[in-house]
């Protein structure tokens, strides 16, 4: 019989073939805990999905924000718990879409939404109490957050029935993503007045999702994606206290958002390890007080970056697998992604397969029998811990350069995820990483597939649906509300207020972005990325 060739995990360290109890740390029991309590490793409740499943989340938007309003309904009524909002790169970059900048890229890669008329189309006929909403939107998050409010004011719906996400985390941008437009330091300073406002206006609003997800799909791995994604959580709250706020009112409403891969068994193990590191995090280094700010609540959406165009049905078979860890980790929503994703945007059959995954392991698998059915597994805890400790490590190297902002203009995780892709790439090249149907198990032909298109006019429509509004809205209003704004910006008053005027006048998102720029200038990287 052959000798077994060593097998290391996503993170690099050593997957043994057999696992025993004295693989697992000592004072498991302590680190451990029961379900619903510190250091919540075994989830941040006590039923978990006992008592009711996930919120199964589908993401979606594309072209106009009609065809998206059709989609969302859709996944309604096909049993969706929570939209999840995708929106296209001129409303992430904060541009309207007649500006010369976005051509090309109008309702590319989500829908357009430019001002207020357009959100009014995105959520017609859906009751926005009733519904949890996330927003995949960063730069301008505030923008995009007081549009959805004032739509639901003329739908009769007060702040405090909103429940939903803003992902909001513009750290990561700097290190993985690139929809940012401010500097790093306005940029925080809007993050924080969107926590005050929000604790005041919105108070069931997740107000930021601090995201590895993009970092991973960048190539990071999953020790640092949780890593790089925690250390920028670190500096959120240093933001928010340093903006005069106290922990306990705003950090029961951060959220956060990480991939799962097919690597089933580190995924749950890395779930598992950034509740206990979170937790420690917030009661012994900030000192919160409230068990609800210790919990790491997280959204999950499977890996895109795992998904292939060659053969593209068998994704199927990954996103399940992906779900899978996803669930046993303990996540509080999921999305999955389509199968034909690595092609194009999703059609509505594949986003309906997509659900349907995780309606099968909801409702026909015995996983939301139990609360955390892996707890005590030898190979969990084992790995668990190894990633706890490497993560840690990690994030003391953030910490060395004085904080994750200052890591991030050195250049430090980009780096990191760079090289850790490169490696990867190289081993799908040389085939020591097997993916199925790109360097293994491939057809000689592939069978044709016809994707979703997007409609090449929706850039024209967009272009005459602002100048409808610009030529009937009140012009004077727009500058006065424009001018509040800046001021604003270039004191220390809340940002978000006199935003809310502008926009219910009808200033546009670039207007409203455009008003920033001027204030707080453009983020240009350095030579160092």
């Amino acid at each position: 019989m052959s000798e077994r060739s060593e097998r290391r995990s996503e993170s690099g360290f050593v997957v043994e073939p057999v696992y025993r109890e004295g693989d697992v740390p000592a004072g498991l029991a302590e680190r451990l805990g029961e379900p619903g309590e510190y250091p919540f490793t075994r989830g941040v409740y006590p039923s978990m999905y006992t008592s009711r499943p996930w919120t199964m989340r589908q993401y979606a938007g594309f072209g106009t924000a009609a065809e998206s309003n059709a989609r969302y309904r859709q996944l309604l009524a096909a049993g969706t718990m929570g939209l999840s909002v995708a929106f296209d790169l001129p409303t992430q970059m904060g541009y309207d879409s007649d500006a010369a900048i976005a051509h090309g890229e109008v309702g590319k890669v989500g829908v357009a939404i430019d001002s207020i008329e357009d959100m009014r189309v995105l959520f017609g006929g859906i009751p926005l109490d009733k519904v949890s909403t996330s927003m995949t939107i960063n730069a301008p998050a505030s923008v995009l957050l007081l549009l959805y409010q004032l739509v639901a004011e003329e739908q009769g719906v007060p702040g405090d029935k909103l429940s939903g996400t803003i992902q909001n985390d513009i750290l990561k941008e700097y290190i993985a993503r690139g929809t940012y437009i401010f500097p790093p330091k306005p940029s925080l300073r809007l993050v924080s007045d969107t926590f005050a406002y929000c604790r005041k206006e919105i108070p069931k609003w997740n107000t930021i999702s601090i995201s590895g997800y993009h970092m991973a799909e960048a190539g990071a791995t999953p020790v640092e994606e949780i890593a790089f994604t925690l250390a920028n959580g670190i500096a959120y709250v240093r933001a928010a206290l340093d903006a005069g706020l106290n922990v306990d009112d705003f950090a029961p409403r951060l959220s956060f958002f990480f991939v799962a891969r097919t690597t089933l068994l580190e995924e749950v193990a890395k779930f598992r390890a950034a509740r206990r590191i979170w937790a420690r995090i917030m009661r012994e280094q900030f000192g919160a007080q409230d068990p609800k700010s210790w919990m790491l609540r997280f959204h999950t959406q499977t890996a895109g970056v795992q998904l292939t165009a060659q053969q593209p049905e068998v994704n199927l078979i990954r996103v399940a697998v992906q779900a899978l860890g996803a669930v046993l980790g303990g996540t509080q929503s999921l999305h999955t992604n389509s199968f034909d994703e690595a092609i194009a945007l999703p059609t509505e059959k594949a986003a309906r397969l997509a659900l349907r995954t995780q309606q099968v392991i909801a409702y026909e698998s015995d996983l939301t029998a139990t609360v955390d059915p892996f707890a005590g597994s030898y190979v969990v805890e084992a790995m668990t811990a190894k990633i706890e400790e490497a993560t840690v490590a990690l994030m003391d190297r953030v910490a060395s350069y004085g904080s994750a902002v200052e890591a991030i203009e050195a250049g430090f995780q980009k780096r990191e995820i760079e090289t850790s892709a490169y490696q990867v790439s190289q081993e799908i090249d040389s085939g020591s990483r097997v993916v199925v149907g790109v360097n293994r198990f491939t057809l000689d032909t592939e069978e044709p597939y016809e994707p979703l298109r997007v409609d090449p006019t929706i850039e024209a429509a967009q272009a005459a649906r602002l100048a409808t509004l610009r030529r009937d809205r009140d012009n004077p209003a727009v500058e006065r509300a424009l001018r509040d704004l800046r001021a604003a910006a270039e004191g220390t008053d809340n940002v978000l207020y006199p935003m809310k005027d502008a926009l219910r006048a009808r200033a546009t998102v670039g207007e409203v972005c455009g008003a920033l720029r001027e204030v707080w200038g453009l983020y240009r990287p350095t030579d160092r990325f």
